[in-house]
């Protein structure tokens, strides 16, 4: 005769017959829902497992994922919860790798700064207070202003996805710095463009595929992503023409590429050395080590080979490779015709006209790239025409 199961034996009956729960051998109270063993506390306690389970009950016969206690919310749940969601929109291609990596950086600095295990109800306003002095001592006005702002969309997530049940009071001690305070660092840096000798010196310095990079910077506004992520399909160097959406935004753009950036995109490609991915086998710059240009995750190899030349040449200021895409802004915006520069540049405008407008002619796009050409090789300018 087969021995008796101790467990069995040392099960508790229920308080009472109406009770809604069973003792299960693994000594918590349960009960089975929808086909699905739910666990609400251990035996010694019932009163806290009835509690549990009317609290959640209605969830869970409805099928839905019970609300955590917001009160145990702690820094860690919310960070993992936060970077779940912006994970889901990586993958279904609505958010970008650079973006990914920014709520990383986020929820690290809350993670390492406040601890994991503590709870988000026990945070005040002198604990994001004495963040914000943490990070003023480390970084400038402008990073510190983008960390503020990311910081605050993780505890807004947390609001808005029921984890919290009121907005967290970051109180005045973490207010981003003020538009006088930037607009001061911005002098004290001096402007993030290039001027035409200096671009002229860059272009004559620069290896390939270096320089054509920078002759697209000036030429059609790209900047790192543009280049290192430039499909050979949308490059025309017979027609003289770019035509692709922006991979930053989605945004459609169309560009009209001078006599030199045709040669030096020529030549690229004719010492573009074979990808070792198959994935890159249709971009237009590969590194020498048969590598994609383009790295969100690590130092950007564009910049810092920008660095090196731009060290090689004396050409200081804080200006690295996308202060290229600041200098077309500027000069094409001389051109008079800020349609045709958005387009180039590839830049989103949230407003009626732009949701109306179907296209724009290649005269108006010519003559931006025309007067920017004239500005950078000395050349009379072209008259922009606006139509």
């Amino acid at each position: 005769m087969p021995a008796a199961n101790p467990t069995a034996e040392l099960k508790p009956s229920k308080p009472y017959p109406e009770f809604p729960l069973f003792p299960h051998a693994t000594k918590r109270w349960a009960k089975k829902i929808r086909g699905k063993m739910h666990y609400f506390g251990p035996w010694d306690d019932p009163d806290r497992a009835l509690k549990a389970y009317l609290e959640n009950k209605n969830d869970l016969h409805a099928g839905r994922t019970p609300r955590r206690d917001t009160s145990e919310l702690r820094v860690k749940d919310l960070a993992n919860a936060y970077l779940l969601h912006k994970q889901a929109l990586l993958d279904a291609g609505e958010l970008s790798p650079r973006t990914w990596r920014n709520a990383k950086e986020a929820t690290d600095l809350l993670v390492d700064q406040f601890g994991k295990t503590r709870l988000v109800s026990d945070l005040r306003q002198d604990d994001f207070a004495a963040l914000r002095k943490w990070m003023a001592k480390r970084w400038g006005p402008v990073r510190l202003g983008d960390f503020i702002q990311r910081i605050r969309c993780v505890f807004k997530f947390g609001f808005d996805a029921e984890l919290m049940t009121a907005p967290v009071r970051f109180g005045p001690g973490f207010a981003r710095p003020t538009k006088k305070t930037l607009r001061l660092e911005r002098v004290r840096k001096g402007p993030k463009m290039f001027e035409a000798d200096e671009l002229r010196r860059m272009v004559a310095a620069a290896r390939q595929p270096l320089k054509a990079m920078i002759l697209l910077g000036v030429n059609c506004g790209f900047g790192n992503a543009d280049c290192a992520t430039l499909p050979l399909v949308a490059v025309d160097v017979e027609t003289g023409w770019i035509g692709y959406h922006r991979e930053k935004t989605g945004i459609n753009r169309r560009c009209p590429l001078w006599p030199e950036t045709v040669e030096a995109i020529r030549e690229a490609i004719e010492k573009r050395p074979e990808p070792n991915d198959e994935d890159h086998q249709g971009l237009v710059f590969i590194t020498y080590k048969r590598d994609t240009w383009h790295k969100p995750d690590d130092r950007n190899p564009i910049s810092a080979e920008m660095r090196k030349l731009l060290d090689s040449l004396g050409i200081d200021g804080h200006r690295n490779f996308y202060a290229l895409r600041h200098t077309f802004e500027t000069i094409g915006g001389e051109a008079k015709d800020q349609v045709a520069v958005d387009h180039i540049m590839g830049h989103a405008r949230d407003d009626m006209a732009s949701v109306y407008r179907e296209r724009i002619s290649d005269e108006r796009l010519k003559a931006v790239a025309d007067h920017v050409r004239a500005w950078v090789f000395g050349e009379p300018a072209v008259e922009a025409k606006v139509g």
